[in-house]
């Protein structure tokens, strides 16, 4: 969109009737709606009917006189909306027994992804661990630009999956690669026809993978291999300091050297879930987020959170970021609810804005050899810097026993959980897997109510009951979180068709990438014996 016209995006809360007009002038934005589930752009220009809405009439008399400001209809049509949604949707279905003869606990997962950045920061990676037991599943929400998302999306499942082999299987691979034969392979990926990987960079990452696992042979300790918890937290730790320390030397070639120096200065959150015979492990840094849904015996729902959100919102994660600081700086390094007054995660990879020295980064900055203007990177340090790092990639793992009542895993970035709450995202993901609709009883203040009321209440009810429109579950939940609902209680098409049409440079004002995979479980594999 040029800068010499003037957007005006009227969304009418009456007649859902979406229209553009343009005019001469820039184009002025109210950021404060950017949650509001009504959208609104705070301008002057004209009315969705091509008249001022300023109350000048001699204006608007003019403006009688002169050609019509042309009125765009902007609203997006069913199937254009469909071809949207769905263009990164994903569903795969996993064999029933894993490569090692067992019974596999999981018997699919459907994933989707929604850009509002241009380009899309979020990524997302499922692999099967081939050397041990159990599936990877991670969503990546990437800031400041993709670079530090795309980099941990490719290599962090190779950091978990090498921790966890054997020192045995660790050899294997290192005399493969002194021999030069084939190594044995280590991942089992399930990639979208979208998905891309650095490849100018995939030797640098063998060649760092593999003093990896050489300095884990060095260890006494490896022998049979770290268990699961620890090599969640290890992998994390140890790819971002690989991070940090690809950016700080020299590369073979200028390429590799920018795309470091962009995913150390970018940076991402991650939520990683490693399933396997015995359970769910969730490592988790940021605010990506990993929600169980479970059935009771009664049929009912409920949603189980398997992750925390180290945010603001956090105490326990204030207390932490805190601890690690002089006193002094208590009432700084938590400004507006960000670190720093400037990030909200406050755990993440990449990031060295706020882990390196002023020195270092400057160093950097100044005398890698990078073009800064190209790479879209400045010399910036945020405020009341003085006692770095303040941000670590450290996660916190949690673990959960699967149970025959544990149906499906939610695994979304933020974007996702800006617009629905646990036991909504739940509850939409159990309606489109058994097809029935919950409908909460007629409280006791209901059965007082009039017939008109009764009528809504019936209208409500019967809306809530529409079948999906989409297969893929992560689809459906990316739909509703959009969409909303009305008075009625139906999924808002209007504020859907609009929040789709937004252009690139305004799309983020008003929400964020969405990343969702929805992992079912064998529920079967986790029911207790009749002996038992």
């Amino acid at each position: 969109m040029s800068s010499n016209m003037c957007t005006r995006l009227l969304c009418h809360v009456g007649s859902g009737r979406l229209s553009v007009c343009f005019s001469g002038g820039w184009y002025a934005l109210s950021s404060s709606s950017c949650h509001s589930k009504v959208l609104h752009f705070q301008a002057r220009a004209y009315s969705s009917h091509g008249r001022r809405s300023d109350g000048d009439s001699s204006q608007g008399r003019m403006q009688g006189l002169s050609t019509p400001v042309p009125e765009l209809d902007f609203q997006l049509s069913r199937l254009q909306i469909d071809g949207v949604l769905r263009a990164n949707e994903q569903s795969v279905r996993i064999p029933e027994f894993d490569r090692r003869g067992g019974p596999s606990p999981v018997l699919k997962f459907e994933s989707n992804q929604l850009a509002a950045n241009s380009p899309l920061e979020d990524r997302r990676s499922t692999a099967t661990c081939l050397q041990t037991r159990g599936m990877l599943f991670g969503v990546f929400d990437g800031h400041g630009g993709h670079a530090c998302a795309q980099v941990v999306s490719e290599r962090l499942h190779y950091y978990i999956a090498v921790a966890m082999m054997s020192e045995s299987g660790l050899e294997d691979l290192e005399a493969a690669m002194e021999t030069l034969r084939p190594v044995p392979p280590i991942l089992q990926w399930y990639k979208h026809h979208n998905d891309y990987n650095y490849r100018e960079s995939a030797s640098l990452y063998v060649n760092h993978l593999r003093v990896y696992w050489q300095e884990l042979l060095a260890s006494e300790e490896h022998g049979d291999g770290m268990s699961t918890s620890e090599a969640l937290s290890y992998a994390f730790q140890r790819l971002d300091t690989d991070l940090s320390l690809e950016a700080q030397v020299p590369l073979a070639s200028d390429l590799m050297h920018n795309t470091a120096v962009q995913a150390a200065f970018a940076g991402c959150t991650a939520c990683v879930a490693h399933v396997g015979p015995e359970g769910i492990y969730v490592a988790n840094a940021g605010d990506c987020r990993a929600v169980l849904g479970v059935q009771e015996s009664d049929g009912s729902w409920s949603a189980l959170p398997l992750s925390q959100d180290h945010n603001a919102a956090n105490a326990a994660e204030l207390q932490r970021v805190r601890s690690q600081h002089p006193s002094s700086e208590h009432q700084t390094v938590i400004v507006d609810d960000r670190l720093l007054g400037v990030l909200m995660p406050l755990r993440a990879f990449g990031d060295v804005r706020f882990k390196w020295s002023r020195e270092l980064q400057q160093s950097v900055l100044e005398s890698g050899g990078c073009d800064l203007e190209a790479l879209n990177l400045y010399q910036y340090t945020p405020p009341n810097y003085l006692t770095p790092p303040y941000l670590e990639a450290t996660p916190e793992v949690t673990y959960h026993r699967l149970r025959p009542q544990d149906r499906f895993m939610i695994l979304a970035s933020d974007g996702l959980w800006d617009e629905l709450d646990n036991e909504e995202a739940v509850r939409l993901v159990a309606e489109h897997l058994t097809g029935i609709h919950l409908q909460a009883p007629v409280s006791a203040s209901q059965r007082q109510i009039s017939l008109g009321q009764m009528h809504q209440l019936l209208l409500r009810r019967r809306a809530r009951a529409t079948p999906a429109l989409d297969l893929n579950a992560a689809t459906h939940l990316i739909r509703h979180a959009l969409g909303g609902t009305n008075d009625y209680g139906e999924m808002d098409q209007e504020r859907l068709a609009a929040m789709l049409a937004l252009p690139d440079d305004l799309a983020r004002m008003y929400r964020d990438d969405i990343t969702v995979t929805v992992v079912y479980f064998n529920s079967s594999l986790n029911k207790p014996s009749r002996n038992n």
